[in-house]
């Protein structure tokens, strides 16, 4: 992005995979990125690339035109009373990837009219193939800055910010959820006959396959499903009795679970 200075307040998981996948798409050089974590240590392979590594957040801020926020929701109040004085209205856009902490909440703490943007990436962004769900109150152009960045890193859905926790359900927790479904399919392939590594990548490439039977053809899942289903057939079989057994009623409750939770794990002071 030009010359913009960009860093992650809070480098741990799904800020590593940002910052792989900012870096792969080469939307920002090394140059232009900042990681901030207690233990640096965790960060040296960023260090290695030429990227700026540092536990100082109030020196990372003021370098910076884009802050990322990606600690845990626990963590969070502490660290906008630590940058809050820092933010310069007109310089910093704020992006919050933190669960259940919304911008109403992250504008009382910083105490300053700053842009803030709500994003839910899941951490396939570190390959550019994350689902990225932004929601902004800002009448500027906060909303652009966030989708310049996480369209380099896969796709991004603008929603209202009231389903942002429908949205870390879906969209980030779904990562797990999804990979899971793979996981049981290879332990199916290999109870009938394959080896595990074997029935792992078929596993995952069918998945891989059905995705993109959606993404590029536009249909829904049940028109590309009845077209291997036959009368008598072996699919339907298989089928029904993962229905019998609450195949898509487990997947929905977990969904519904999961956003029910993620509306309460962030625990205001």
């Amino acid at each position: 992005m030009n010359n913009k200075q960009l860093t992650i307040l809070g480098t741990g998981n799904i800020g590593m995979a940002i910052a792989d996948g900012l870096l792969d798409s080469k939307a920002f050089q090394a140059e232009q990125l900042t990681l901030t974590r207690r233990k640096v240590q965790r960060l040296d392979r960023f260090k290695q690339m030429g990227v700026a590594i540092t536990s100082d957040n109030l020196l990372a801020v003021k370098n910076t035109d884009i802050l990322i926020i990606a600690v845990e929701p626990q963590q969070i109040d502490d660290l906008l009373t630590e940058i809050g004085p820092a933010l310069v209205v007109g310089q910093h856009t704020l992006v919050s990837v933190v669960t259940g902490v919304t911008i109403e909440q992250i504008r009382l703490k910083i105490e300053a009219d700053i842009a803030i943007v709500r994003a839910m990436p899941n951490t396939a962004i570190s390959l550019r193939e994350s689902i990225t769900c932004m929601a902004s109150t800002d009448s500027g152009d906060a909303l652009e800055i966030g989708q310049s960045i996480f369209n380099t890193v896969g796709e991004t859905v603008v929603i209202e910010e009231e389903l942002m926790g429908a949205a870390t359900a879906l969209g980030a927790c779904g990562i797990a959820f999804f990979l899971r479904a793979i996981r049981a399919a290879s332990q199916g392939g290999i109870e009938i006959g394959f080896h595990s590594n074997k029935s792992l990548l078929i596993a995952a490439q069918v998945a891989k396959g059905a995705a993109e039977l959606i993404l590029k053809k536009g249909e829904h899942p049940e028109s590309e499903i009845d077209k291997v289903t036959t009368p008598r057939g072996v699919t339907i079989a298989g089928l029904n009795q993962m229905e019998h057994e609450g195949f898509s009623s487990a997947m929905i409750k977990g969904i519904v679970t999961s956003a029910n939770m993620a509306q309460g794990v962030y625990k205001k002071d």
